[in-house]
């Protein structure tokens, strides 16, 4: 496909009245309006494979906010990839999505049959495999699995570069590979299929920025995930900027005044984290479009897991107990962490009796969480001060 008619599909994509607003459904987490706009738009134009990519991308999200895996808190730490509880969708989720994929590798296979060069062909492939293989490691816990869908949709994705080298959206897998691989343990870096795909963070990094200032249908995702790593790398200051800009384009989007006030917290900037935490409660009291499906409780949990971390587990309890107290309000990560954080507080305190009641509330939320295991690990030993440094550290 020429570089003319590939930025004409890129503009086109955009401009499709359904598919644009569908994308601004998703960028403000408005997920079930945007499945209903992409499944108008497959309805349209069947044979795309581009569009099924669309629906199975916004199925997915919606499984990940639903379990609170899209806030940057849960890529932190010394091994944030391993870490993560597996996900249950819904039947019509996995049906959704499973088609959607289905349907997008059987398109593609048509037209690479036809011509093996086809870039658009190439890259929805690539999609796809990508998408498989978040829903392989968020779903199914298949880790290798996940692994070996990402690093074929890398293999798609570079053939795309070579044959079009203008095409900035194909680097996008490829900074996002290099990125996941450099960040794993060694023994990862062994297996057969990563064969000369050492991975390189900072080269990942490098290449994700690139395809922020210069790709067309990747720029808003390369944004999003520059704040990640920046949150994940310990650079705040680089992800607050990255932030207000999408807030900008994204008003409704209550994650990322969530994520703006946790940056403020992280540069030492106390006020201006709970001033945020304002702005969201008043933005909820008000009836802001976007904050009527945010439970109260949620910016309780923010509040005091906040002051957790400034050292005021007497003041963080006050919130942390509003949260609980309505903990399935909560998406399951909130949840198990309120409980968690306000047994830790109470532990602080010298409240033993009372801490030992929060993490087996912790542990029966969210069995097979990590916050879980920390949980079951202060069952047994009190947590202080030193126990606080090491997990700070990601070092429990």
């Amino acid at each position: 496909m020429t570089v003319l008619l590939l930025a004409a599909l890129a503009f086109a994509q955009y401009e499709d009245p359904l598919i644009a607003k569908g994308f601004d459904h998703f960028y403000n987490l408005e997920y079930p309006q945007a499945i209903a706009l992409f499944q108008k738009a497959i309805a349209a134009a069947p044979r795309d494979p581009h569009r099924h990519n669309h629906l199975a991308q916004a199925v997915l999200f919606q499984m990940m906010f639903r379990a609170g895996a899209l806030e940057t808190e849960l890529v932190t730490g010394g091994n944030p990839f391993l870490r993560r509880p597996k996900m249950e969708p819904t039947p019509e989720e996995q049906r959704l999505f499973s088609g959607a994929i289905g349907q997008t590798l059987s398109l593609t296979s048509e037209a690479l049959a036809r011509n093996p060069n086809d870039t658009s062909a190439l890259y929805a492939r690539g999609v796809a495999l990508g998408f498989r293989g978040t829903y392989n490691f968020l779903v199914r816990r298949a880790w290798l699995d996940a692994l070996r869908d990402i690093t074929d949709a890398r293999k798609l994705h570079n053939r795309v570069a070579e044959l079009d080298p203008s095409n900035i959206d194909a680097l996008m897998l490829q900074g996002v590979h290099d990125y996941i691989v450099g960040s794993l343990p060694w023994h990862y870096r062994t297996l057969g299929f990563l064969i000369g795909f050492r991975g390189d963070r900072q080269r990942g990094i490098r290449t994700v920025r690139l395809v922020a200032e210069k790709g067309t249908l990747n720029k808003v995702d390369a944004k999003i995930l520059l704040g990640v790593v920046a949150r994940r790398e310990r650079r705040p200051q680089d992800a607050v900027p990255i932030i207000l800009e999408l807030l900008e384009r994204y008003p409704r989007n209550f994650l990322l005044l969530f994520e703006l006030a946790q940056m403020y917290s992280d540069l030492g900037r106390k006020q201006e984290a709970l001033e945020t935490f304002d702005r969201i409660e008043e933005l909820k009291r008000s009836g802001a479009p976007g904050f009527a499906s945010l439970p109260f409780e949620r910016i309780e949990f923010a509040r005091g897991n906040l002051l957790f971390w400034y050292d005021e587990p007497e003041a963080a309890i006050v919130h942390l107990r509003r949260a609980t107290a309505a903990a399935d309000h909560l998406d399951p990560n909130s949840a198990v962490t309120s409980w968690l954080r306000l047994g830790q507080c109470l532990d602080l305190l010298g409240k033993r009796e009372e801490a030992l009641a929060a993490y087996r509330n912790a542990i029966r939320t969210a069995p097979s969480s990590f916050e879980a295991r920390l949980a079951r690990r202060w069952l047994g030993r009190k947590f202080d001060m030193e126990e606080k440094r090491l997990l700070a550290r990601g070092e429990l």
